[in-house]
């Protein structure tokens, strides 16, 4: 992903207000592994409920995470963007208000994402998940994961702004 400015960012935002956009926390942009993400996800520091994600075409959307509530270790997970197994509370239901008079009207949609929304490290080796999961070997080379896991990211995007 080519490295993104503040200003990009906080245009980048399809299902909300300037407003708000301009209220987002922004992560420190110089640390940022940029050639290792597919796309940027980070949780607000000032609202730790709202989670964001810019994909690296410049469409942002904004999220809301539950409260935590203690998990268990014998649950587990996966990621329906990058297909990683977690346990107890490394996987969440992100839940994304819909772009325009639908989102305004409390509509929303939701995805199960790795919680730390670090796909891009996980899909990379850079990043193992907590817990004794064993990660499933895949036949499929580095790219073919990137873009299996960009198609469903882009999915969820898609659902998010299209407003239905």
């Amino acid at each position: 992903m080519e490295p993104l400015t503040e200003p990009e960012i906080r245009a980048s935002f399809a299902n909300c207000s300037r407003g708000e956009a301009g209220r987002i926390k922004v992560p420190e942009l110089a640390a940022v592994p940029w050639g290792d993400l597919d796309f940027l996800g980070w949780t607000d520091p000032g609202a730790p409920q709202r989670a964001l994600l810019v994909t690296s075409g410049h469409v942002g959307i904004v999220m809301r995470r539950p409260t935590a509530r203690p998990g268990t270790a014998m649950r587990s997970s996966m990621c329906r963007i990058c297909n990683t197994g977690h346990t107890s509370d490394g996987v969440t239901l992100f839940v994304a208000p819909l772009a325009g008079a639908a989102g305004r009207n409390g509509n929303t949609v939701g995805e199960y994402i790795c919680s730390d929304l670090a796909c891009s490290l996980y899909l990379r080796g850079k990043k193992q998940p907590r817990g004794r999961l064993v990660r499933q070997e895949e036949t499929l080379t580095l790219d073919e994961r990137v873009d299996r896991a960009l198609t469903n990211l882009n999915g969820f995007v898609k659902r998010v702004t299209s407003g239905r």
